[in-house]
């Protein structure tokens, strides 16, 4: 899917129920939410993202079944770059430097990461 992948906090928050669990009825995706969230207000939002092409859903019975088109990868990318441009200045170095200090990571995931920058040097020389 091309162009820009932007979400509300709330469009973010139920689009991540559905990555989690693969697809959900409004029922489903309403009380997976930490918010007390009246129905008709999780089935709007589930409209309004089926309208913007995030979701698609199928009849279920009575019910709808919604499931996510976006894959979070492309969300989490655009959420990031968004991030990065307004918070750390565009500077990609103040973003990692405030992700690696804020929890503990794994030895695995410092190699990964390390890795990933090792690729990105590369890429910038050649």
């Amino acid at each position: 899917m091309g162009g820009e992948t932007a979400f509300t906090e709330r469009e973010l928050d139920i689009m991540s129920v559905l990555w989690r669990a693969g697809s959900g009825t409004v029922t489903e995706v309403r009380d997976a939410l930490r918010d007390d969230l009246g129905y008709t207000s999780v089935l709007k939002m589930l409209q309004i993202l089926e309208d913007k092409g995030m979701v698609r859903h199928e009849a279920e019975g009575r019910a709808y079944r919604y499931f996510p088109v976006v894959e979070p990868e492309e969300a989490g990318g655009d959420a990031l770059r968004r991030i990065v441009d307004k918070i750390f200045q565009g500077s990609a170095e103040m973003a990692l430097a405030r992700l690696v200090s804020e929890r503990p990571l794994r030895p695995e995931e410092v190699k990964r990461m390390k890795a990933l920058l090792d690729e990105a040097a590369k890429r910038e020389e050649g």
